[in-house]
């Protein structure tokens, strides 16, 4: 099994599988090697597991070419180059389609935002109104690791790549946002609150655990 060793004055062994799902192994100056690799071969199973998960969100990143599909609402719809748009992403409910001389990455972040508010905004409404969770303001970011977030002052932040994602997963991350206005922490109380609105919303939250890194694939 390949592995980059590093030692230190550390006292312990220690694995770690990085991004790029290679195995890093931190060890002590003097622990001989055999030591070493009787530990990495005991953890093999645990090695295996976390590789493999890390590989599957190892995805190349689209070339924007006629077929290739892109998510909406948690469904994957083709792209189509064209040459008679002006430099604008449409989407039909079937196809993207999208001009040959567009900066095609930009276009889908511009869509995806549009797309967000229409979608996402009426539900933040929605829940807010319903449950008497009042927020201040909301802004609409792209973030890496954040899917939304609430403020000491009650403004909420909400990833517009969630426009990939199931609706149950936008209601999700929007209830879960607005249950911040009321427990400012991940208590009992708070989760109490996020599945007395939403019963199933550990389905939504697995969906964005196991596919979320497929909506940052622009």
């Amino acid at each position: 099994m390949d592995y980059q060793l590093i030692r230190s004055k550390r006292k312990t062994l220690s694995l770690q599988i990085n991004r790029n799902a290679q195995l890093i192994v931190r060890a002590p100056h003097r622990l001989p090697i055999q030591q070493i690799e009787v530990f990495i071969q005991n953890k093999s199973n645990w090695i295996k597991q976390k590789t493999q998960a890390l590989q599957n969100q190892i995805i190349k990143k689209p070339d924007y070419l006629t077929g290739e599909k892109f998510l909406y609402l948690g469904n994957r719809y083709p792209l189509i180059r064209q040459t008679t748009l002006n430099n604008r992403l449409v989407f039909d409910g079937k196809v993207f389609k999208l001009s040959h001389n567009s900066d095609a990455a930009s276009e889908f972040y511009r869509w995806y935002k549009s797309a967000f508010k229409k979608i996402a905004l009426p539900r933040l409404d929605y829940y807010s109104d319903l449950y008497q969770l009042k927020y201040n303001k909301i802004h609409l970011k792209k973030q890496k690791t954040l899917w939304g977030s609430c403020s000491s002052t009650n403004n909420i932040n909400l990833n517009y790549l969630l426009t990939g994602a199931p609706m149950s997963a936008i209601d999700y991350v929007i209830v879960h946002e607005l249950s911040h206005i009321k427990h400012k922490n991940h208590s009992q109380d708070f989760w109490n609150l996020v599945q007395s609105i939403l019963p199933d919303y550990k389905t939504a939250r697995k969906w964005l655990k196991d596919n979320g890194h497929q909506l940052h694939n622009l």
